[in-house]
């Protein structure tokens, strides 16, 4: 799983994915596909695709209009990567909010 996948599954259902950085940062890829350190002031001194490789949780959370009906799931790397795989993440939020 690249970052472009999470970009791509972002951008197509409109979600925002969140993952936590080594130094105890976040990233988030918002719903136009934009990988965002908010907490990073300056340049930094990692690489963002390194950063993926190691993160084990993931917050996904609509970023569309109902948003404030929608619940935020935390999903495993593994839960992640079957729900890129698969190219959809609304019909199967459900089945991995176990």
């Amino acid at each position: 799983m690249k970052l472009a996948d999470l970009r791509k599954i972002t951008i197509k259902q409109q979600v925002r994915i969140r993952f936590r950085l080594t130094g105890g940062l976040e990233c988030v890829v918002n719903e136009h596909g934009i990988a965002q350190v908010p907490s990073l002031k300056g340049v930094p001194g990692f690489n963002l695709e390194d950063e993926l490789t190691r993160a084990a949780e993931f917050l996904l959370e609509s970023a569309g209009r109902d948003r404030s009906k929608a619940k935020a799931q935390t999903l495993t790397r593994e839960q992640l990567a079957a729900l890129v795989a698969s190219g959809s993440t609304h019909e199967s939020l459900d089945e991995h909010a176990e």
